[in-house]
């Protein structure tokens, strides 16, 4: 059960994509946008992405099957904002059987009566070599819609102190669903010509892309767990990340990329580190690479895979 399908293009619709994947082998699997659906006389568990989006259908879901099991996956809004004030979204974590969260400090934002029916599983991506990268330049890249919850206006503004700077290389990839938003990225581009804003562009070619780029910036306001975080770090690519639960546990509470949320001048500052030492075993770029690759392992699909069937074990036969 899915809010967001293949239209949407964004991490929900991953999800969902790759749990199929993995599922499909051993029993029948869909993905759908809500519930009941016409062929859903057969189903026996659901797995519901989003608290408060897919309410409806867990409401459902739960009234036809009392004791079937129903496991509500916590992405970023739900987890660290409608599930504090949003009595929909509280009422979706009660029918659940089991809630998962996509990184290690999930736990923390769920309320304390649920945390023992919370288990956590990594998303993951496949691994990537590193590809070529010049030391003339340095080119560092975002992926994600312009929405406010990504934050794109912190790019905005350190793409603008970075203008003078043609050495120094800033890629925007996301589709504009929020229209002042798009109207800013181009804004941006006329201000900066280091600054290139690309659009939406299909998986494959943002991936080729994070796997060009010498860092990649996430700057996100509210977060569950990025997919774009984690190709990153499969592709060998430093993270640059604002200081939010959603990246810590990603990446770790002793990553040395972080800035806090919405400062630009840290931002900056740490790009501007980044170019400095470039190329130099000991620059922070070389040390964001070496943290990056520990964490590496967390986002291997045998990982997720495993935890996804001990889930769906768990669930088929509830305790």
């Amino acid at each position: 059960m899915s809010p967001a399908l293949a239209d949407a293009n964004n991490g929900n619709w991953q999800t969902a994509r790759r749990w199929q994947r993995f599922l499909s082998p051993r029993c029948p699997t869909r993905i759908v946008r809500q519930w009941p659906d016409p062929n859903a006389d057969d189903d026996q568990i659901m797995l519901a992405l989003h608290a408060r989006r897919s309410a409806p259908s867990i409401v459902a879901w739960r009234a036809a099957h009392p004791s079937g099991g129903l496991a509500v996956v916590l992405t970023g809004t739900d987890l660290y904002r409608d599930i504090g004030s949003d009595a929909i979204a509280q009422r979706s974590l009660r029918l659940a059987d089991r809630l998962v969260v996509l990184q290690e400090r999930g736990p923390l934002a769920v309320p304390a009566e649920a945390r023992a029916k919370t288990r956590v599983i990594f998303q993951s991506t496949t691994s990537r070599r590193p590809l070529s990268k010049s030391l003339r330049r340095l080119r560092a890249l975002m992926v994600g819609h312009l929405r406010d919850e990504k934050s794109p206006d912190t790019l905005f503004a350190a793409a603008r102190q970075m203008a003078g700077y043609s050495d120094i290389l800033i890629d925007h990839i996301g589709e504009a669903l929020d229209p002042a938003l798009g109207e800013a990225a181009r804004a941006t581009m006329a201000d900066s010509a280091n600054y290139r804003w690309l659009g939406g562009q299909p998986y494959e070619a943002a991936r080729r892309r994070i796997q060009r780029a010498h860092l990649l910036i996430h700057a996100s306001r509210i977060e569950g767990g990025a997919h774009v975080v984690m190709e990153a770090v499969c592709s060998g690519t430093p993270v640059m990340a604002s200081r939010i639960d959603g990246n810590v546990g990603m990446l770790g509470v002793d990553y040395a990329g972080y800035f806090d949320f919405g400062d630009v001048n840290g931002l900056v500052a740490m790009i501007m580190e980044c170019r400095a030492t470039q190329g130099k075993a000991d620059g922070l770029l070389a040390r964001l690479a070496r943290q990056c690759a520990r964490r590496a392992a967390l986002f291997a699909p045998r990982a997720e895979h495993a935890a996804l069937r001990e889930l769906v074990d768990d669930l088929v036969k509830p305790t």
